[in-house]
């Protein structure tokens, strides 16, 4: 039988390969309707799968902190809208690297909410991996790319969302949590699109108010469906890892999408990373694993 920490790695490099294919087919996706709008049917279909999972075996778990619960759910929202817009508008293995920030970020909220260890050697890796953030960005100039800071926010939010899993494991079943996350994701979209045609949103913010255009073309709902099975599957699979495992180690591991996103990508004809990129891409990568090596010591 599989230790506690191993289960915890075999979920998370079975949910990084799944979470970087969904990347690719929302990629593709995103040729024909919004962000906003995957991420409603995406959520939608969520709903359905994970309600049928606990008609079929009912949740054993207590629950209770009902608002940590949302909170989950809202910071899981925050996280996917985040990332699947930049999926849009950047190359696919930087849109991935940048929500890959969140271990980086769960380290730092673990001190400070879960009261985990942070000392000066778990800060220089920090330091390396901000650092990487930086020549991905490449601020030079002055001139720092919105949507890079779009993809660096969704990721704080994904280390929020894994964090405040770490708080409610012991009192929800993993499929109650993933709920949260597909409910909020559902019903907020649903308030925007109902908004949007009332509403003349500020450039910065217009993605998150399009307007609501139902699919038509079976193709279209084809890749709506695969899609929000594959995500489920993969929240479940992520959920999983870090209620099963440290919330540092797990996350090292999870970086491990990083170079399927970047293959995934180049075959969908992004540009391959220049050096600074990929010099970024390994600073981030390098932090995560010198705080998740520390932890384990």
């Amino acid at each position: 039988m599989l230790k506690t920490i191993d289960k915890g790695i075999l979920y998370m490099l079975l949910g990084a390969l799944i979470s970087a294919l969904n990347g690719a087919l929302t990629k593709i996706l995103s040729e024909h309707m919004s962000a906003l709008e995957i991420v409603f049917f995406r959520n939608l279909i969520g709903v359905f799968i994970i309600l049928y999972a606990l008609k079929h075996t009912a949740p054993k778990l207590s629950g209770g902190k009902f608002y940590m619960l949302f909170s989950r759910g809202l910071y899981g929202f925050l996280a996917m809208i985040l990332f699947f817009y930049t999926i849009t508008v950047i190359p696919l293995g930087e849109a991935m690297t940048l929500n890959k920030t969140s271990p980086l970020f769960v380290t730092i909220l673990a001190y400070y909410i879960l009261k985990e260890e942070l000392d000066q050697k778990t800060l220089f890796a920090l330091l390396i991996g901000f650092l990487g953030i930086i020549l991905i960005v490449k601020p030079f100039g002055m001139s720092i790319s919105y949507v890079h800071f779009l993809g660096i926010l969704g990721g704080f939010f994904a280390a929020s969302a894994y964090t405040t899993i770490k708080k409610i494991k012991d009192i929800y079943d993993s499929r109650v949590i993933v709920l949260s996350f597909v409910g909020v994701g559902t019903l907020l979209p649903a308030i925007f699109f109902l908004v949007a045609p009332y509403f003349e949103p500020p450039e910065a913010i217009s993605f998150l108010f399009p307007l609501f255009v139902m699919p038509t073309d079976i193709y279209v709902w084809t890749l709506i469906l695969f899609i929000a099975m594959i995500s489920t599957l993969s929240q479940w699979l992520l959920t999983k890892a870090y209620s099963t495992s440290n919330l540092s180690i797990i996350g090292v591991i999870s970086y491990t999408n990083i170079p399927f996103g970047v293959g995934f990508g180049f075959l969908l004809g992004d540009t391959f990373p220049d050096f600074l990129t990929l010099m970024g891409i390994t600073l981030i990568v390098l932090g995560g694993v010198l705080v998740g090596m520390k932890k384990r010591n």
